[in-house]
């Protein structure tokens, strides 16, 4: 997968019925290059609609703005009548980090979109959640409190003067909360019952919030009041959830309907077995569940390497299998398929992440290798190499795993396998990357050198993409270099039927990083800075030295056990 920072916005607009303004809010997104219009979900009743796109920073920052500007020209406030709260054209905008950033550094992006905003078009902006200025705007109920309505007495009250932009009342626009929070997961679990009481039974278990106290009868009883005269709450079983029963007409059951509005509280696959024993406590069963929108890939993988522990099974399984076993677990497909390729975030930018080589088939790739192109090269097939011998240290970490009478050893040889995963997951990435490399210095020859300076920038540009193309090679010998105590410790310790499959996974490291270590050379001959080169070949001479002694000694065992 791509390690890019990964970025998506669900900005709410103030109109839903009025599909042509709708259509151009959501062109106005999409004119930046880099982002992904993944959803949009008009509503009639509420007058508003979401809007889902992902990319990388940047870029979604970009489009966010061009959307709120494109809605600002649009939608007119003094017109616009809904039943969800509002304050604007633009009423929310949320940026969610999704991979490869940080909560903090996405609030410094919601904080530059704000200042934008509020700077160039004129339109009061206030941060909350993790971008907010103050804890008393953290809350967007209290932020949007008074909707459009009050907004302009509100920006009256020096508390409440905007982050951005001035305190003036933009009739046609309103004001605007732009915030950065955690994914929010809409999730809806299924009960074996059409009765909605018992689903909010269930609801209350597991909620936050929890239920109202009641002395005597605890459903009739009188209320239980704190010293405030507030009614006092038993709390719920899973923090940052919020969750309803009712009952779906089109399926004739009821639900457990939740937010989860923080996973790292309660991940998905806990609030699944929270809602299950629940439900068995109160004889009732659950027979599955549905996601609304998407999904984070990483919430996927944390539930099916949960369910895969429950059952004393390997974890070190490919990413594939796991959210095979996450969709069959939570029984995500018992009302409609679940397509994980339209369910997942990261899997829907696979396209634009681009790995040509590494997903072809066997023989497409083979038959690329063999055609007149340079590329893929011998960094790419050592890169390659190297995959299949973590590879098969790790199906021999897994056979091991699962050998009958082992049981007891099940995590040893788990622990094993998901390093083979990962090392196999790296080197499929090098396998691109080692021809992206290549191909940087092929462009850096084609640039233009007509003048003196156009020749300074383009023998830069060599030097610069020569530099890459020895680090990547280098890089697939270093990854390489770990799949040795991997296939050592399957050769000692792991089964022994498949002794010999270690054995070909330490032949295949050592190839890899002999192939590797070739592109080093032969690409530090047109290196100019001597001491990177010479650093560089003096650590790859080293990594190549000690493959050699790795594989002679793994060998050695392998041939004695067989």
């Amino acid at each position: 997968m791509s390690k890019k920072a990964l970025i998506e916005c669900v900005p709410n607009f103030s109109e839903g019925r009025d599909l042509t303004i709708i259509k151009q809010i959501t062109d106005a997104i999409e004119t930046v290059e880099g982002v992904k219009l993944l959803d949009v979900d008009p509503g009639y009743a509420t007058n508003r609609t979401v809007v889902t796109f992902v990319g990388e920073p940047a870029a979604v920052v970009e489009a966010a703005f061009r959307g709120i500007q494109k809605a600002a020209e649009l939608i007119d406030m003094r017109q616009h009548q809904g039943e969800h709260p509002r304050m604007g054209a633009t009423d929310v905008c949320p940026l969610v980090p999704i991979a490869n950033i940080t909560m903090e550094e996405t609030a410094h992006w919601a904080q530059q979109l704000g200042r934008r905003v509020g700077e160039e078009l004129k339109i009061p902006i206030y941060l909350y959640e993790s971008a907010a200025s103050r804890p008393e705007r953290k809350n967007l109920a209290t932020v949007r409190a008074g909707e459009y309505e009050g907004l302009a007495d509100k920006l009256k009250q020096p508390k409440w003067e905007p982050d951005f932009g001035t305190a003036t009342f933009n009739a046609t626009a309103g004001a605007t909360a732009i915030g950065a929070r955690d994914f929010l997961i809409a999730y809806n679990v299924n009960l074996n019952t059409t009765s909605v009481r018992r689903a909010n039974s269930v609801a209350f278990d597991i909620r936050e919030k929890g239920r109202i106290q009641r002395s005597g009868n605890p459903i009739t009883g009188p209320v239980v009041e704190d010293e405030n005269g507030e009614p006092v709450r038993t709390p719920g079983a899973c923090k940052g959830v919020k969750a309803i029963g009712w009952f779906i007409e089109e399926y004739s059951v009821a639900q457990i309907s939740m937010n989860i509005t923080d996973t790292k509280l309660t991940a998905l696959h806990e609030a699944f077995e929270a809602t299950r024993e629940s439900a068995n406590r109160r004889g009732l069963r659950v027979t599955g569940s549905e996601l609304v929108g998407l999904v984070p890939l990483q919430v996927m993988l944390d539930a099916g390497k949960y369910f895969l522990a429950q059952q004393q099974r390997s974890l070190g399984v490919s990413e594939e299998e796991i959210v095979k076993i996450a969709i069959k677990s939570l029984g995500l497909d018992e009302l409609s398929p679940f397509d994980p390729n339209k369910k997942i975030i990261e899997y829907q930018l696979r396209e634009e992440a681009g790995a040509p080589l590494a997903a072809m088939s066997l023989r497409d790739f083979a038959n690329e290798t063999a055609s007149e192109s340079p590329a893929p090269g011998g960094g790419s097939i050592a890169a390659y190499v190297g995959a299949l011998g973590a590879g098969l240290g790790t199906m021999v970490a897994n056979l091991s795993s699962h050998k009958r009478g082992w049981d007891d050893r099940w995590a040893e040889f788990s622990e094993w396998a998901e390093r083979g995963q990962e090392l196999k997951d790296q080197l499929l990435l090098l396998v691109d990357q080692d021809t992206q490399a290549f191909e940087g210095i092929m462009d850096a020859f084609r640039l233009p050198k007509g003048s003196e300076a156009e020749k300074a920038a383009r023998r830069e540009a060599i030097q610069s993409a020569t530099k890459e193309a020895m680090m990547t090679p280098f890089k697939i010998m270093e990854t390489s270099s770990h799949i040795f105590p991997l296939c050592r410790a399957m050769a000692e310790n792991g089964l022994p039927a498949s002794v010999s499959d270690a054995g070909v996974g330490a032949l295949c490291a050592r190839a890899a990083i002999h192939g590797a270590h070739l592109n080093v050379q032969i690409n530090a001959s047109g290196l100019h800075d001597e001491d990177f080169k010479d650093n560089l070949l003096a650590k790859s001479t080293k990594l190549a030295a000690a493959a050699d002694q790795e594989e002679k000694e793994i060998m050695e065992m392998v041939r004695k056990a067989i």
